[in-house]
């Protein structure tokens, strides 16, 4: 159950706090459903930056789309709503159920399908997608040099991959993170890489011809404001406390080290 907060914001301010240029799509939707449904950083944001990347042509009216890692699949019903395309929202951690719940709330049960599985067992056909979709996800279990091409045999000839990841500018020098990041690091931030590194990965992997791999500029600051909202906002204590580490983290780097890379493939 939710934890209980004694005082929260009212929706009025905080959608003038969060209502950002860069997003306009993104600002249409309830502040408080998003923050409510958040599991990281501000998803709607990362997918409208990833979208113009993807393209209309891949994002037409009836494409089918795998979004993989969806969390509470915020990121399907905005596929669903802003792009007409038919989604399957795939999460191994968030049922199948209560997804199929929020998605019918918000109107879009016959154009998103919550399905569970593990990134490493799709339970889908070759060529079943016009394009796959992963955010804040992929970093988890696209790393290994031998994922993309088992995951792009799902995609049609043509198809698209486009993925948003928590990223480093440039990758450190030997196997220490950079000094000023050493009192916040994990080493799960080993799955953080340069956009440089996803271009190389996935282009060697032969699955896939690279279209865009670039460094969000300014990222940080996004991703800071939206941390320090959730560990204002967020009805449960567990997001509250994550997002003031790593709201820290990310004061103190300055966006010196830490933001999001874009990378986007068409299947070769």
């Amino acid at each position: 159950m939710p934890d209980d907060i004694t005082s929260r914001t009212s929706n009025e301010d905080l959608t003038q706090r969060l209502t950002h240029a860069r997003y306009p799509r993104s600002n249409s939707y309830d502040v408080r459903w998003v923050i409510d449904n958040q599991m990281g950083p501000n998803a709607l944001w990362l997918l409208e930056w990833l979208a113009p990347a993807l393209g209309l042509d891949t994002l037409r009216p009836g494409a089918r789309v795998l979004d993989l890692g969806c969390g509470r699949a915020m990121t399907s019903a905005f596929l669903a709503r802003e792009y007409d395309v038919q989604v399957t929202a795939a999460d191994l951690w968030v049922k199948p159920d209560e997804n199929a719940q929020r998605i019918t709330e918000a109107g879009f049960a016959d154009r998103v399908l919550p399905v569970h599985a593990e990134a490493h067992d799709l339970p889908f056909a070759e060529g079943s997608f016009d394009a796959i979709v992963s955010i804040d996800a992929y970093q988890y279990f696209g790393t290994n040099d031998l994922y993309l091409p088992e995951l792009t045999r799902l995609l049609k000839p043509g198809g698209r991959i486009g993925v948003v990841v928590p990223a480093l500018r440039e990758e450190p020098a030997g196997a220490e993170p950079p000094e000023h990041l050493k009192p916040y690091w994990d080493p799960g931030f080993w799955a953080f890489h340069s956009a440089e590194w996803w271009h190389r990965n996935w282009t060697r992997s032969g699955a896939v011809e690279v279209e865009t791999a670039d460094w969000q500029e300014d990222g940080w600051k996004d991703w800071l404001l939206w941390c320090e909202v959730i560990a204002e906002e967020s009805p449960q204590e567990f997001h509250r406390t994550m997002a003031r580490e790593v709201a820290e983290m990310v004061r103190v780097d300055e966006g010196r080290a830490l933001g999001f890379v874009r990378v986007v493939g068409r299947r070769t």
